[in-house]
């Protein structure tokens, strides 16, 4: 095959076109401090208030004239197979197909107006679930097959030559995607979709999958009732929390064989790593009594196992967003810093991008949450440098002052305070003994009442 077709080719697969690429001098200046704007647009089938902004012309009408969407064809036969056995028509069209084109452009992602199950969307909750681990798998699936295709000719090289950079094909560690998760709960339901979306050829044994269903699993727990029977927290409440495993603590490496899953593998081999914030926090603790028992306090502490991170997804942002944001923001500092050994990685076959501490800028972030804040917003600018640009959802939403009656007028009323420290307290007592009563005695919603 001459060298230009071999190109060709090569550039027509998202995986090697984006992990080949040599960042220029100026994109190594100008990517750290990120001042790329949305200029384009394009539309979010589906959400009629909400488009996608990007920071590069629309790529979405070059991945749908693709027949394959740049899935591994085994991987594909499996995923339309459980697509059309749940009842699902027209893949082609489906939201799961869009946002898997979507990821697979290898954009850093912000979708922050997804459905979340606990409120009833399981099924669109699903399909996003559905596409960034089918993109996942399928990263892992493509560097596996780029390894072997290198050893293979490795070992046919006449004795003493040495591989060159055209076999630099891994990174100082093994774990390529990262999935955040803020619960065990979310976590049982992410793996378990996992391994149903992986071809049987390569699940022949999942190994550990009862000790994960035990640790991960249901809790069997009564439900709580008032005294009148009726459930005594709101509904979305028992979906997230009550009926499943709410520990916010896990660390959980997968690594894939020949032939299975195997779960609980060690982080440093592992193929992927799903945790919770507070997981990662409490392993950076460990590592940092381990550096002080060395007495190497001056060093740096990192885990090794997050230093060459390729795709990192953060599911129910929102949910993590109700917990400590500290713990997220922290996790984005640790990924991809430079491991601190060898691990015995053969250096001649790591890529440039790791050994130039550039990792981060290949480093693709998908960000889902049910609603946007300014730290998502913020998290989303700062630790998010894809050199391939960004894509993010923006949702306009009316509000309901529109919705108002006309005939309500407002008054403003002048309240006297002994000093600025009791000027809250004097507001609440005004409107405790003065506005209040009149609300709630009336019959009609806010009357025009004279203060």
């Amino acid at each position: 095959m001459g060298i230009t077709l071999w190109l060709l080719l090569h550039l027509l697969v998202p995986y090697s076109e984006h992990l080949s690429h040599i960042l220029s001098s100026e994109e190594v200046e100008t990517l750290p401090k990120d001042k790329r704007e949305f200029k384009w647009e394009a539309p979010a089938i589906g959400m009629p208030n909400c488009i996608w902004k990007e920071t590069r012309p629309n790529f979405l009408h070059n991945a749908q004239s693709d027949s394959t969407y740049g899935i591994k064809p085994r991987l594909l036969e499996h995923w339309i197979q459980l697509y059309e056995k749940a009842g699902g028509e027209d893949f082609g069209s489906s939201t799961r197909r869009r946002f898997f084109s979507i990821c697979n452009s290898y954009m850093d992602i912000l979708h922050s107006n997804k459905k979340p199950f606990y409120n009833g969307d399981r099924r669109e909750d699903s399909s996003h679930t559905n596409a960034y681990l089918m993109h996942s798998l399928n990263h892992i699936f493509r560097a596996r097959d780029l390894v072997k295709k290198n050893e293979s000719k490795i070992s046919k090289l006449s004795d003493g030559e040495t591989p060159d950079d055209r076999f630099r094909d891994r990174g100082f560690t093994s774990p390529k995607v990262l999935i955040l998760l803020p619960l065990r709960s979310v976590a049982f339901r992410v793996v378990n979709r996992l391994i149903q979306l992986t071809p049987e050829a390569h699940r022949g044994t999942v190994e550990h999958h009862g000790r994960f269903n035990d640790e991960f699993g249901c809790e069997e727990e009564p439900d709580e009732k008032d005294d009148d029977g009726k459930p005594s927290k709101p509904r979305d409440w028992e979906p997230l929390f009550g009926e499943r495993n709410n520990d916010d603590t896990f660390v959980l490496g997968i690594k894939y064989t020949r032939k299975s899953i195997r779960l609980y593998n060690d982080f440093i081999t592992s193929d992927m790593i799903i945790d919770s914030p507070l997981g990662l926090q409490l392993a950076l603790g460990k590592e940092k009594d381990k550096k002080r028992l060395r007495k190497e306090d001056n060093k740096k502490v990192v885990l090794d196992y997050l230093s060459s991170i390729e795709v990192f997804g953060m599911d129910h942002a929102d949910v993590m967003y109700m917990q400590n944001w500290k713990h997220v923001q922290t996790v984005l500092t640790k990924l991809n810093v430079q491991s601190s050994g060898h691990h015995n990685t053969d250096v001649n076959r790591v890529r440039l991008m790791y050994l130039d501490g550039h990792a981060r800028f290949y480093r693709q972030s998908i960000i889902l949450s049910s609603y946007l804040t300014p730290d998502i917003n913020a998290l989303f600018n700062e630790h998010c440098l894809n050199y391939k640009g960004k894509i993010k959802l923006e949702c306009e939403h009316k509000g309901v002052l529109h919705e108002v009656l006309h005939n309500v007028c407002q008054f403003m009323k002048k309240i006297d305070a002994d000093s600025m420290q009791q000027a809250e307290h004097a507001r609440f007592e005004y409107f405790a003994k003065k506005i209040f009563p009149r609300i709630k005695d009336s019959v009609q919603v806010l009357p025009s009442f004279k203060g």
